[in-house]
């Protein structure tokens, strides 16, 4: 169930509503939701026995852009700060893919405790998460079987 809102309190009043009904797993578009209400959206799901699965819709206008923008590895990190249990990663092949290296790069950045250092990943200092929970990387957008074998290189 799609819980994404224009205020917090519609966002919760849905969550609440998908917990009622039974629904294990709500999802939250947390770029145009904003990073506020994710956060408070993943409390609400980490006190209530929810995962939430977040979205990115309007990344690519942030992303994409080579003039200006940010990096997705920049906002996989926002959102590790924010909160969500799995989020659209993208992939090394598919509609949402990205150079193999840096998409292995944010994909640890999202899931791993600690990561060294590596120029080529896009990944330009040691970063230490400590207790800091991971996001488990989805892959979607395109994939078909004839992926497969790129996907699990």
């Amino acid at each position: 169930l799609n819980a994404t809102a224009g205020t917090c309190e519609e966002m919760i009043k849905r969550a609440v509503f998908a917990r009622e009904l039974g629904v294990p797993i709500i999802m939250h578009d947390y770029l145009t939701g904003g990073f506020t209400a994710n956060t408070s959206l993943a409390h609400y799901c980490r006190d209530n026995g929810l995962l939430l699965h977040i979205h990115r819709a309007m990344h690519a206008v942030i992303d994409r852009q080579k003039n200006h923008g940010m990096h997705f590895r920049v906002l996989a990190k926002a959102l590790r700060l924010s909160g969500g249990d799995h989020v659209h990663s993208g992939t090394v092949v598919g509609k949402l893919e990205g150079e193999r290296e840096i998409t292995l790069g944010f994909v640890d950045l999202l899931r791993d405790d600690f990561i060294e250092k590596d120029r080529s990943r896009g990944i330009y200092f040691t970063q230490d998460w400590v207790s800091l929970p991971g996001v488990l990387p989805v892959a979607s957008g395109g994939i078909h079987v004839w992926h497969m074998p790129a996907l699990t290189e």
